[in-house]
């Protein structure tokens, strides 16, 4: 990764595009991982360069290399921003019959997907830098984090301590998946008829099958 001297150099080699606003670092680094948000779901990984990214944010290119590191690097920032979900004490857990916690967990699941759209699909879907060891544990970490939290809305979130319930939540966050593909990529599914689809399959899992293995355990 380039030092700051490198920037600096590239910095001043810019020297004759007009003048852009200064922003503190925090502030810089979120306008680049936005535009790389943004770059990442409209290509392919290997369609996105540094130097096209560098042009929209309106930086010079060292500054990517400083904040970011390489382009793997800051698709690796991009995916952990795509599956971080919301802190706990920031949630509302919803309340009510099993339908309408279930109804109000779908609804979080869908605004999650729709808040970044494409670029959330291709980085689930690893439409991006293919078979990578660190992609998959990020993606692994966050599937595990999302069965807890799904759990927690729906009312059984002392079950989350059993590692056979969280895979089959885990199992139900596939079909969001690809439902989101069906929606966001394909248009073959409207959201709500996602939303019915995942609600009703959140249903018969929450009223069947994790009964059933709760009987067994």
């Amino acid at each position: 990764m380039p030092g700051l001297s490198d920037t600096t150099s590239e910095i001043a080699g810019d020297a004759a595009q007009p003048r852009r606003r200064r922003l503190e670092p925090d502030e810089r680094r979120a306008q680049i991982l936005a535009c790389a948000i943004d770059m990442f779901g409209e290509r392919p990984y290997a369609a996105v360069s540094t130097a096209e990214l560098a042009q929209r944010a309106g930086v010079a290119r060292g500054l990517i290399n400083h904040y970011f590191g390489n382009k793997r690097d800051l698709y690796l920032a991009v995916v952990r921003r795509m599956v971080t979900l919301p802190k706990l004490d920031d949630m509302i857990v919803p309340t009510g019959t099993e339908r309408e916690r279930v109804d109000a967990s779908v609804h979080w699941l869908l605004d999650t997907i729709a808040e970044h759209g494409s670029t959330w699909v291709k980085v689930t879907s690893h439409e991006g830098v293919g078979d990578d060891p660190e992609v998959q544990q990020i993606l692994d970490q966050a599937d595990d984090a999302a069965a807890e939290r799904l759990l927690l809305m729906i009312g059984l979130a002392d079950s989350a301590r059993s590692a056979v319930l969280r895979a089959m939540v885990r199992a139900y966050g596939g079909l969001v998946k690809v439902a989101g593909r069906e929606w966001i990529t394909r248009g073959t599914l409207t959201r709500p008829q996602v939303h019915e689809l995942l609600a009703d399959m959140l249903m018969t899992l929450v009223t069947e099958s994790l009964p059933k293995v709760d009987r067994r355990r």
